[in-house]
């Protein structure tokens, strides 16, 4: 395995100042930023050349965070993402503490618990909400790897990440669900 330590170190740092990284996730490359300050979401937003009508999807390091960001979670959530056996992104109404910019307009918000060391190591040394969303121009086809990404993508990021730049395993964006009363998922995006 690569080693991905300077990786994580350079982009604590970078997150930390308001920059954005370009990263590989459990599921796609993906553009991130510190998910609480307003002003990186919006380069992300720039960079992309997405209207800021889209929502974002949200990264949490473990399943338990989920109770300090989102107001009335399921009672059983931390059970139920845990058992969740691929990539999956929740819907939840009650979002506390993210600014407006990564809101959706319905007052929602998209987050996900990856399953990827480089996601967890990054996540859990952080500390923070870190945005995740596909490093394409919107509108453009979603790169599953690192040779995908488009060039204006990559020089607009503060960071590139080096681990799994090489990686060619066939991987594709997450699910997306919302959770039922009674704890059942209601598939939105399989």
């Amino acid at each position: 395995m690569v080693d991905f330590e300077k990786d994580i170190k350079q982009c604590v740092q970078i997150l930390e100042t308001g920059g954005t990284i370009l990263y590989p996730t459990d599921t796609v490359w993906g553009l991130g930023c510190n998910a609480l300050n307003e002003n990186a979401v919006d380069k992300i937003f720039e960079i992309k050349k997405r209207p800021k009508e889209k929502s974002l999807v949200i990264l949490l390091a473990e399943a338990k965070d989920i109770l300090q960001y989102i107001a009335a979670p399921h009672p059983d959530i931390i059970d139920i993402v845990q058992h969740f056996e691929t990539p999956t992104t929740v819907i939840y109404e009650g979002p506390l503490g993210f600014p407006d910019n990564v809101i959706a307009a319905d007052g929602t918000i998209a987050i996900r618990i990856p399953d990827d060391p480089f996601c967890i190591a990054l996540l859990k040394r952080y500390r923070k909400p870190i945005v995740s969303t596909s490093a394409n121009i919107s509108g453009e086809p979603t790169p599953a790897f690192f040779n995908m990404v488009a060039q204006d993508i990559v020089s607009g990021a503060d960071y590139v990440v080096n681990y799994r730049q090489d990686d060619v395993l066939p991987r594709k964006p997450s699910r997306l669900v919302k959770i039922n009363d009674d704890g059942s998922l209601h598939i939105l995006r399989a």
